[in-house]
């Protein structure tokens, strides 16, 4: 067996190399817009909007607060409207089109007020970043919701999901890698310059750059993804109030409780230290020339640790790497509380690559195990809501996460008196720094604790998947209860927090009808 047929087995692939990737890398190029951008502005857009557009810390958080929460209700209305949409391009599918020219205008919009800045005053700025960011959310929603819904469809089985998780985080980096590179080095490089109004020229025109640039993946995807038709689907209006109900009933599934928990904290975590990066390296490490090197150091050490997820999900379940690298990820966080503005830049690098690295292996286990929860859903209702899966859980961690950010940024401005005008070590007082330490340090680090015991209770497993997929499989083909042993059923009831009498596979068809009309009712 030669060297390549060896590779190809230990990352397995199966039959010819090309076709086996060919549907990985359709279903993924939207990845480079939907990773890519919002990493750009989670790096830059917080210090643009206060240093360069002059915005308060406070106002400029109720920009991400106030869109925050208004996104996290357009993700209701999408994940009910795309599970119910009737096309010949699958359910999914066709909102890839929709959605790109829309996202392409608005992220040009977050970039640059053209000129408005210059001659208005606070609120009038307030309102139009404002108005961007609200387009901006929608669009990326109409996207990124039945992006996600396509995969437990385009990928059935347990193990093929890792596999397009794993492609889908080399596409991610590319859109991170590409839009990174440009956006850093016309900032200034490897010496960052401290940001101001000078810049606007800078943003502007890297909006507009970038925004070409992510407009064709999203479209690439809807002609490179196959899905069946949506056509023979029965008729049903998406409306909005039973559309609230189902999403409640989604968490009567413990498999979900677990998954949405172990993202929140897991979102928790990196909001306090991606709202904070910027402030901390400029106003307590005072060594803002390295910002763009750090970031490089960091996104190098987050990627790094994909093949090393990958192969331990491979051989150890989807769980492990999230109970192996989380406490990493904690040292990094914890190690930057040391760090002062005297102290070796080698310390603020180490930190990154900790963090970065160790943040790798749980981000890799929630987005793992997401396709997951679609079939064990279905297990207990008996319908395949990956709309509603995935919508459930992005609207009840926006909607917090929104919370989060406009608490961090008042929190920050009125009880830490942190302001963005004095921006060096040596102008903040001793309050201003604490409050910076413990947004960066101590704050996130306890959220991702709280992940890491939620991953160790998460127990799904690649039989346990198996059992479900055959189970639901023997349902729908006889329409009668499948015949299980009492030791797999006390297993499907640790996993789905659901009594089997009360699960959609045990429903004889009478009382699958009764159960049906009553919800619809």
């Amino acid at each position: 067996m030669g060297v390549g047929e060896r590779l190809k087995n230990v990352v397995g692939i199966e039959g010819k190399t090309w076709e086996f990737l060919k549907p990985m890398v359709g279903y993924n190029a939207a990845n480079i817009t939907l990773g890519g951008a919002g990493y750009t502005l989670s790096l830059y857009h917080q210090q643009y909007l206060t240093f360069v557009e002059g915005l308060p810390v406070g106002i400029a958080t109720n920009i991400g607060g106030i869109s925050g929460i208004v996104d996290a209700f357009t993700d209701v209305v999408m994940g009910a409207m795309t599970d119910k949409t009737r096309s010949r391009f699958g359910r999914h599918r066709r909102y890839l089109l929709w959605g790109a020219l829309p996202f392409a205008i608005s992220f040009i919009m977050r970039w640059t007020s053209f000129g408005l800045s210059s001659s208005a005053g606070t609120h009038a700025i307030f309102l139009y970043y404002l108005c961007a960011s609200l387009l901006y959310g929608a669009s990326y929603t109409v996207m990124a919701i039945p992006h996600n819904a396509m995969l437990p469809q385009v990928a059935p089985q347990y193990f093929l999901r890792t596999q397009f998780k794993i492609v889908e985080y080399a596409f991610n980096s590319i859109g991170q890698t590409s839009s990174f590179l440009l956006m850093g080095l016309v900032l200034g490089g490897t010496n960052m310059p401290d940001p101001s109004p000078a810049d606007r020229g800078k943003y502007m025109w890297v909006g507009i750059v970038l925004a070409v640039w992510f407009l064709w993946p999203p479209i690439a995807t809807f002609f490179g993804t196959k899905a069946p038709s949506s056509l023979d689907m029965p008729r049903e209006r998406a409306y909005i109030l039973a559309a609230f109900a189902e999403y409640a009933r989604v968490f009567k599934s413990r498999a979900f409780r677990q998954y949405f928990f172990m993202g929140l904290f897991n979102m928790l975590s990196r909001s306090f230290y991606s709202f904070t990066d910027q402030f901390f390296i400029l106003s307590v490490a005072d060594k803002y020339k390295y910002f763009n090197l750090l970031n490089v150091v960091g996104g190098v050490a987050e990627f790094s640790g994909s093949p090393v997820n990958y192969m331990l999900t491979k051989h150890k379940g989807k769980q492990f790497c999230g109970d192996l690298l989380t406490p990493v990820m904690v040292a990094g966080l914890l190690l930057n509380w040391f760090v002062k503005p005297t102290s070796p830049s080698i310390i603020l690098y180490i930190a990154a690559i900790l963090y970065n690295f160790g943040f790798s292996g749980p981000g890799f286990t929630i987005q793992n195990i997401q396709p997951d929860i679609t079939d064990i859903d279905e297990l207990i209702c008996g319908k395949r809501r990956e709309g509603v899966i995935s919508t459930a859980n992005s609207f009840f961690k926006k909607t917090i996460g929104s919370g989060t950010s406009f608490v961090l940024g008042n929190m920050l401005q009125h009880v830490f008196r942190y302001d963005t005008s004095k921006k060096h070590y040596t102008e903040q007082t001793a309050l201003s720094t604490l409050g910076l330490r413990l947004n960066f340090t101590i704050f996130p680090a306890i959220c991702a604790l709280i992940m890491y015991f939620l991953i160790k209770r998460y127990k799904l497993t690649k039989a346990d998947h198996e059992l479900i997929r055959t189970l639901i499989a023997q349902k729908h083909e006889t329409g009668h209860p499948p015949a299980v042993s009492p030791d797999d059923i006390l297993r499907l009831e640790n996993i789905t927090g659901v009594k089997w009498h009360d699960m959609w596979i045990s429903w004889p068809q009478w009382q699958e009808q009764e159960q049906c009309t009553t919800l619809d009712s």
